[in-house]
């Protein structure tokens, strides 16, 4: 049984010795570097969308393109 999403939960990730809060609400999923508030944010919209693996090729290819 699952059970709806109606408030913010965190967790905490470990990623190459760095800790990040992971926050997972009814809006979307915001990663922070552990205390620090700013960090990218995603909404479902645009994760259901896949406006976020777009964004994310489009990233990389501008990234790819500075760095011949």
């Amino acid at each position: 049984m699952t059970a709806k999403l109606d408030k913010t939960i965190k967790r905490e990730l470990d990623v190459d010795g760095k800790t990040y809060t992971i926050a997972i609400g009814p809006d979307g999923v915001k990663v922070t570097e552990k205390g620090r508030r700013n960090g990218p944010e995603m909404s479902w919209r645009s994760i259901i969308s896949g406006d976020a693996s777009l964004n994310e090729s489009l990233k990389a290819s501008v990234d790819a393109a500075a760095n011949p």
